[in-house]
């Protein structure tokens, strides 16, 4: 029963849609503008780092909340030492579904990463640690792509719970550990699902790079409003050459019609000479 509450209590918090906050803080809906992923990354490309590193904080601290809450209703029930890292992996689940699929959003969400990075952080095995942030960075730096990095460090998370578990360093009964290895092993395969726009782009070398650095782009509503403006500069200078045309153009009429009026002045003054 206690699977059915934590999942619950995590897709509530997990409905805490912080990029979409966020983006109409800023005036905008997040998921009309560049990848339309209501997440850290694509936040990040079109606010900014500031709005990126809040929203990532933000999706990271509603999966530990929804680990803590679980942990305060639970935490005397019997057995508990039995099924702690089930339940942080079950409240984690349900707030990265809370993320990916907000039902007041139209199911239009985000893609998981930093839910997952705040499950990774909950299930509170500090060996994990030090390999999930040596896999991601070393990816994410040598590549920039933030996709690639979260597609690794979702697996990494899985081997390693795998690996730990098969050892016994969970102190888990063989059910227990199967369930565990089969819930983080389904919530992996979700974190790669939802990157599979980003997996095609990367196969098709399309996929856009993210630099944290002095190379990092513009965010991108910064882009495109200097877009926005020059085309309505281009179509300002279009309009003032088309009316300098016209202008030319009449002018040269006017300069027709007077050299045709001194031409028929020139013959009436010829025909008046003539009959005299």
């Amino acid at each position: 029963m206690f699977r059915l509450w934590c999942v619950l209590i995590g897709y509530t918090l997990g409905l805490v849609s912080t990029a979409y906050i966020v983006g109409k803080v800023h005036g905008i809906d997040i998921r009309e503008h560049g990848s339309g992923n209501a997440g850290t990354t694509n936040t990040l490309r079109v606010l900014g780092r500031r709005a990126g590193a809040i929203v990532l904080a933000g999706d990271v601290c509603k999966c530990l909340m929804a680990v803590f809450v679980c942990w305060l209703i639970f935490h005397k029930m019997e057995g508990y030492d039995s099924y702690k890292y089930l339940i942080r992996i079950y409240a984690s689940a349900g707030t990265i579904l809370g993320h990916n699929y907000p039902f007041y959003l139209k199911f239009h969400g985000g893609k998981g990463m930093a839910c997952f990075v705040g499950m990774a952080i909950a299930f509170l095995y500090f060996p994990i640690y030090p390999g999930q942030i040596i896999l991601f960075f070393a990816i994410f730096l040598l590549t920039h792509y933030v996709s690639l990095g979260s597609i690794f460090f979702g697996l990494g998370f899985f081997a390693q719970v795998v690996i730990f578990g098969t050892f016994g360093f969970f102190g888990l009964q063989p059910a227990e550990l199967i369930e565990l290895y089969a819930v983080v092993g389904a919530l992996a395969l979700l974190l790669i699902f939802q990157h599979r726009s980003n997996i095609v782009k990367l196969i098709n070398h399309t996929e856009k790079k993210t630099y944290l650095g002095k190379r990092r782009e513009k965010p991108e509503l910064r882009q495109e409003e200097e877009q926005k403006a020059a085309m309505e500069a281009a179509a300002n200078n279009r309009q003032e050459k088309s009316d300098t045309e016209t202008e030319n153009i009449q002018e040269d009429k006017t300069l027709k019609l007077s050299e045709e009026e001194i031409e028929e002045i020139k013959k009436s003054t010829s025909k008046e000479e003539e009959k005299k």
